[in-house]
């Protein structure tokens, strides 16, 4: 069973970059044309919730299972993932009106690192100089990202812009949110993945749907009327959504958050045909570059694992 567990958590992993995908390419639709970065983050939790309370009311009850004890930790590494999650994807909705799809799916990569540090302080997760060496070139990649199109070299300067400072943002906020959700998932006294995943989700997804019901009903009035009206292309949101973080939910119960989060970054390939195919955005040769550099990461990250 252990030989198998690598090859299940890499599965559900590239499943869960395939559906993120989809989504961001939702919500920046309904960013860019229908609701406000916040709206269309609420969106995702809304929508998703009935179809993950259905599909773990279902498994329950073909399995027999019973939920599992939730304690002071659960919810605590609960609600920190859970609000970090939605500040973290108001980041890249805002990132997609700076820059292009590709070039904002890229930037979030910077969470790669960032989960590693944080899986250290608060995990005590470690990762093989290895597996650091191919996240650091990943890094090289996002830094030829920072100036955009016309920049020459790296300057520290370019760090400064407001889309690097939203992808940063969103990296260092999604790196939070990866170790806490591991964190919680890890107290539940169970040995089944999709347990753990489910109920998880389960409970994040409430605390975020209620926490955003709260902030569009105090500061944007009529916001949730909209999201309300755009439920044909919002409901696919909740369906990618369900699918893309339970997949991240199961890898993360099996897996570093990390190693997870690293291989993870195949979304940017799909990212890159979403952006020219679908959004017809053009992509510069330094931005190829720093994409190229980082699916080079990405494969060696697998062969060092």
């Amino acid at each position: 069973m252990n030989s198998f567990m690598p090859d299940l958590w890499i599965i559900v992993s590239l499943l869960a970059a395939v559906f993120q995908t989809v989504r961001f390419m939702l919500q920046k639709v309904l960013a860019t044309s229908t609701l406000s970065a916040a709206g269309a983050t609420f969106s995702r939790f809304l929508y998703s919730a009935p179809f993950i309370a259905l599909l773990l009311i279902v498994y329950m009850n073909a399995t027999g299972a019973s939920l599992p004890a939730m304690d002071a930790r659960f919810w605590g590494f609960g609600l920190l993932g859970g609000t970090t999650q939605i500040l973290a994807t108001v980041c890249v909705v805002l990132l997609f009106k700076e820059r292009n799809f590709a070039v904002g799916i890229t930037f979030k990569k910077t969470e790669v690192i960032q989960t590693i540090l944080v899986g250290v302080v608060l995990l005590g997760d470690r990762v093989s100089w290895g597996g650091l060496g191919a996240i650091l070139l990943g890094l090289v990649g996002l830094l030829l990202l920072s100036g955009g199109k016309e920049a020459k070299g790296f300057r520290l300067a370019d760090l400064r812009n407001r889309a690097t400072g939203l992808g940063i943002a969103s990296g260092i906020l999604f790196a939070f949110s990866a170790v806490s959700y591991r964190g919680a998932s890890l107290t539940l006294a169970t040995d089944d993945p999709l347990l753990r995943a489910g109920v998880t989700l389960m409970a994040v997804v409430a605390m975020q749907t209620l926490i955003m019901t709260v902030w569009l009903y105090l500061r944007e009035n009529g916001e949730m009327g909209r999201v309300c009206r755009a439920w044909r292309v919002a409901v696919w949101i909740g369906l990618t959504s369900m699918g893309g973080s339970l997949c991240w939910f199961i890898a993360f119960t099996l897996q570093n958050a990390a190693y997870v989060k690293a291989l993870g970054q195949a979304e940017l390939i799909l990212s890159v045909i979403a952006s020219t195919l679908f959004f017809k955005e053009k992509i510069s040769k330094r931005e190829a570059i720093g994409m190229t550099i980082l699916v080079g990461s990405i494969l060696l990250l697998v062969l060092v694992i």
